[in-house]
């Protein structure tokens, strides 16, 4: 059996590994997090040393890091942590993943990008994040393709699962509020943790490596994707389009948002990769197996 670590499997993306690979007679999950818990390893990704010796008591068939630091407004201030999670982390991984001969996938994100776009961005592109969750992001992606051998990094935008995350966020809100604004001006892909985690099942077995783009098919704002979150709850709570800056003027926040994180998918197409489902689809089984159930 294939012994596959997985890092941060407490989060949202973690979870919908083990939901994916757990029952997958070829493979053995072991899952490692910053605390320890039931069948939980403790492992601190930021440690090198603690990262290769345990890389060598698994001697792993792959690693997937789920793990990262994704409070995008407090790491504008928080450099130091940023970096330690989202870039040292990853290179650590990288080494150790190379030191056992294991293959890595690495999470990344659409904020590796300025935002600026006129046109989905495909895996070509050039890169220019503009916030410290993009820029440690960016380096993390860089030190994966410099100390492995063995990758595939994935990009990913506006992910949900089990956890903590936007759609659970506004049906909490509706139950208070009759009405509430989301932004209208910023555009990207709803993507399912599930749909993620198959994609990363299917590009296991391959050595289909190099970077990728990982979302759901479509593209939305977010106020669209509120009203159909609310749609398929039934919520009759009304949602105020709003531009980025009034909301920001209700909301201050400190580090800029991409107003267009559309990702293409190119990579997978070109080389036969797992077609996502359309976010549509994809939020309306989410819906029913977590929300509505």
């Amino acid at each position: 059996m294939k012994k596959i670590i997985v890092t941060g499997c407490n989060g949202q993306l973690g979870r919908a590994v083990n939901i994916e690979l757990g029952n997958q007679e070829e493979y053995e999950l072991v899952n490692t997090d910053v605390a320890e818990g039931d069948g939980i390893h403790p492992l601190d990704i930021t440690s090198v040393d603690a990262v290769t010796a345990f890389a060598r008591e698994v001697k792993p068939y792959a690693i997937i890091n789920c793990a990262a630091y994704t409070a995008v407004d407090a790491q504008e201030k928080d450099v130091d942590l940023s970096y330690k999670i989202n870039a040292i982390g990853p290179r650590n991984l990288a080494i150790a993943a190379t030191e056992t001969g294991a293959k890595l996938v690495h999470i990344s994100t659409d904020y590796v990008f300025d935002g600026n776009g006129t046109r989905p961005y495909i895996e070509f592109d050039k890169t220019g994040p503009v916030s410290m969750y993009g820029i440690s992001k960016l380096a993390g992606e860089q030190f994966v393709e410099q100390f492995s051998r063995n990758f595939f990094t994935i990009r990913t935008a506006w992910l949900y699962g089990d956890g903590k995350n936007f759609v659970k966020t506004m049906m909490r809100l509706s139950e208070t509020h009759d009405e509430i604004s989301v932004v209208n001006d910023q555009v990207g892909t709803p993507t399912s943790t599930a749909e993620l985690a198959r994609a990363i099942h299917g590009l296991l077995s391959t050595e289909n490596y190099g970077l990728f783009h990982g979302t759901c098919e479509g593209s939305c704002s977010w106020a669209d994707f509120t009203e159909e979150i609310f749609r398929i709850a039934g919520v009759s709570t009304h949602v105020n389009h709003v531009t980025t800056q009034q909301y920001a003027q209700m909301n201050p926040t400190t580090a800029p948002r991409p107003k267009y994180s559309i990702l293409e998918n190119y990579m997978l197409k070109l080389t036969g990769g797992y077609t996502f489902a359309d976010w549509h689809d994809a939020i309306e089984q989410y819906m029913k197996n977590f929300i509505l159930k």
